[in-house]
């Protein structure tokens, strides 16, 4: 009888830790206005997949989003935005990163005027 007891206890202990020890899992959806074409696409999930605690990302150009699935102890949200802006797209409030957007492609550029990659007004 007391063996069943402390195997009960010990079982019970195991499954408390094990819940205890899982991490926070976030699923964001960010704003990515400037991704408009499968090529888009494809650069910005394989450069989020690379980033820590990323777990998935689907970009849907059509809808102009990305989601992220992320572990929230290795990221945050803000991190994630930079590292679509350094891809070289807009991401929400954060800005694509200017040497990136040059290097894109052509079809991954917006029509020449419509893209403010220098955070100041257009003149």
């Amino acid at each position: 009888m007391k063996a069943i007891k402390l195997t009960f206890l010990l079982l019970v202990g195991l499954v408390t830790l094990s819940f205890a020890q899982q991490k926070a899992v976030e699923k964001v959806v960010i704003k990515t206005p400037t991704a408009q074409c499968e090529n888009c696409k494809e650069r910005i999930e394989n450069y989020l997949k690379r980033e820590p605690g990323v777990s998935s990302v689907n970009v849907d150009y059509k809808k102009k989003t990305t989601t992220v699935t992320y572990l929230t102890d290795r990221n945050n949200i803000e991190q994630l935005k930079t590292a679509i802006a350094n891809a070289g797209y807009d991401a929400d409030d954060v800005t694509a990163d200017e040497e990136a957007y040059k290097k894109l492609p052509k079809c991954c550029k917006k029509p020449e005027g419509t893209i403010n990659t220098t955070n100041k007004e257009p003149q």
